[in-house]
């Protein structure tokens, strides 16, 4: 049996409370190797109040909770019989399993399992800018930045060195 997601419904306003209890209980009940992961799927939201940038994470489906698990009758009733949640997404008693796509694509807009660029440059190293308003330059890698995806290279133009920042995939090693 494979592990799936699954989606359950909760109270809204209780789905973090859901999260908790659910992974207090996978514990207690010597679950973790039926019930994997538990998700609140968030995205972050950015509100500009009075001038100032608020980033703040917001709720993608209020009321439910996305679960990793494989789904035997000791599973489901953990989950179904955790506080706060009113039950499976699903037809009846029988909970249908969220498609590989649909969970990629919730967890990406989450910014999580979001697959990293490679990095595969040093400092120092020369590249060919490959896209964008610098295309064809060719110029020094002087910081990377892996979290970001990111690369700053000194670039010459008009005869003097200037730093811009760039995404990995608009550089290429020369």
């Amino acid at each position: 049996m494979e592990k799936q997601w699954y989606v359950i419904h909760t109270y809204s306003g209780y789905e973090n409370k859901v999260k908790a209890n659910l992974e207090k209980r996978v514990e207690s009940m010597n679950m973790e190797d039926k019930i994997f992961r538990v998700v609140v799927p968030m995205e972050e939201e950015i509100q500009i109040k009075n001038g100032k940038k608020k980033v703040s994470k917001k709720k993608v489906y209020p009321g439910y909770v996305l679960v990793e698990m494989k789904m035997t009758d000791d599973s489901w009733y953990v989950v179904r019989n955790t506080p706060g949640v009113t039950g499976f997404v699903g037809s009846g008693s029988k909970p249908i399993p969220l498609q590989p796509s649909e969970v990629k694509q919730i967890l990406r807009q989450m910014g999580v399992d979001e697959p990293r660029a490679k990095v595969d440059f040093v400092v120092g190293e020369n590249v060919r800018v490959t896209t964008g308003p610098f295309e064809n330059f060719i110029g020094t890698v002087e910081e990377i930045y892996p979290d970001k995806g990111k690369v700053k290279v000194l670039v010459s133009m008009f005869g003097r060195e200037t730093p811009i920042e760039l995404e990995f995939s608009q550089v290429e090693k020369v």
